[in-house]
């Protein structure tokens, strides 16, 4: 809800003074904690006041500006929206290999209508989770999930394990307000009864909150992870694990013994697990790990989910589909296959002729070849900012920003959707609508070809 301040007293001499407006309960959008409790003070359409915003948050809501930039671009050249729209749905439509990517920073709302998009074209959909947070999903495939919400860890857990992550720089309000400091249900003294243990390949600033740090060798988390599971299953081990691990069987066995002990526990793993040596093998232990301890205790195990909405972009394709990302469309219904259908790998071997890129800048963190085959061929981007990517574009849209100017859903790290209240409007349409104009044509040269012919 809003509420607006009373307006000043007039004074003679007083000069106006733009109307300021406080957005309760407003969300950040910047990281997968989508916390939902912001206070933000808005005058003249921009927010200068971010109250409850941890630092990434305050950067996130007290940086962003409108940008002086043209509604949408044609091969760099100002266009109107109509235009822009017009040239988006010939360049899909008559693509032979056609890739959507990104969909991390946008609204479910929005995700849905690419999906859509994709399927209408028959080409291939895949978001930022392909290089993030892939290898979780295909481990979810294979051995399931014990899952829980934040809200469960914060009134439940009383043992944490954060392994291959560095919460306190990339999450810094998950400490204090879902996992280590919060006091819960059935945790009243907060930080006091819960046990830490970081598990990391060296010291971050998350190792200070840890009681126990445990620093794993480069590339030897799969078989720290089957090392502990071995012990709780009470199979016996061999003392050199340490000279593969760094870690002593007798530090590993006491720690995996406090787990057994844990009333509730919670294995919170980042891209340190899934994008090193093992990667989806990686996650499948931890997630084994999880399940295998209760047999003794309440265990769960969930990913730390990078951006706002990436978590969202997971469950809109999946429940679409059937499959988290790299979903081919091209023969009337999905197939998965990592690897083969990923955008960076189809850019990479230069088999995609279009692509629909939303929400992200794959220019800036792809692979030379992908990079190199993105700018050949026919792109459109929908950005607020004129990312690497835009400038590159074929046809490139300026959009309001999710969460700050567009209201929608988007979904926290733990799958719990969360609704948008957005601080204060722009400009530029926002991506669900111009994703709605571009399928809109798309359909309608589809059907009139299909008469003509």
């Amino acid at each position: 809800m809003s509420t607006v301040a009373p307006p000043p007293q007039e004074s003679s001499d007083s000069t106006e003074v733009p109307e300021l407006k406080v957005v309760t309960d407003a969300t950040c959008t910047f990281c997968g904690c989508v916390c939902d409790d912001m206070e933000l003070t808005v005058q003249d359409n921009k927010i200068t006041k971010a109250k409850n915003a941890c630092v990434l948050g305050k950067a996130w809501f007290l940086n962003h500006h409108i940008e002086d930039r043209p509604d949408a671009t044609i091969e760099g050249q100002p266009a109107s929206y109509e235009q822009a729209i017009e040239r988006a749905a010939d360049i899909l439509s008559n693509a032979i290999y056609p890739i959507t990517y990104g969909l991390s920073d946008t609204t479910c709302e929005a995700q849905r209508v690419a999906v859509a998009i994709s399927d209408w074209i028959g080409g291939c959909v895949d978001t930022t989770t392909s290089v993030c947070h892939g290898p979780s999903g295909i481990a979810f495939q294979e051995v399931g999930e014990v899952t829980c919400t934040l809200g469960e860890i914060k009134n439940r857990a009383d043992y944490i394990v954060f392994w291959g992550g560095n919460p306190a720089e990339s999450h810094p309000r998950h400490f204090t307000r879902y996992s280590l400091m919060p006091k819960g249900q059935f945790l009243p003294n907060g930080r006091k009864d819960r046990t830490a243990v970081l598990v990391d390949v060296r010291k971050t600033k998350s190792a200070r909150a840890a009681d126990i740090f445990l620093q794993v060798k480069p590339r030897s988390d799969f078989e720290l992870a089957w090392a502990m599971r071995a012990i709780a299953k009470g199979v016996e081990i061999d003392p050199s694990i340490e000279e593969q691990t760094g870690i002593s069987l007798e530090r590993l066995t006491e720690v995996v013994e406090g787990m057994k002990a844990a009333k509730f526990g919670v294995i919170l793993f980042g891209m340190g697990l899934t994008m090193t040596r093992g990667k989806h093998l990686n996650s499948e232990a931890i997630l084994s790990l999880a399940r295998d301890l209760n047999k003794y205790t309440r265990w769960t195990a969930k990913p730390m989910r990078g951006h706002g909405n990436v978590t969202g972009a997971d469950n809109v394709v999946t429940w679409q589909t059937g499959f988290p990302f790299g979903v081919h469309l091209g023969r009337g219904y999905p197939r998965f296959n990592p690897g083969e259908w990923t955008s960076s790998d189809l850019l990479a071997r230069g088999e995609a002729d279009a692509a629909l890129i939303i929400a992200s800048d794959p220019m800036s963190n792809f692979s030379q070849p992908a990079r190199d085959h993105l700018e050949k061929i026919d792109s459109v981007v929908l950005d607020p900012k004129l990312s690497e990517t835009a400038k590159t574009a074929t046809v490139a849209f300026t959009t309001s920003t999710y969460g700050i100017n567009t209201t929608g859903t988007v979904y926290r790290m733990d799958d719990v959707p969360i609704p948008l209240r957005p601080a204060f409007d722009s400009p530029y349409r926002s991506d669900y609508e111009i994703l709605k104009a571009i399928e809109k044509r798309i359909r309608e040269k589809q059907l009139n070809g299909n008469l003509s012919s």
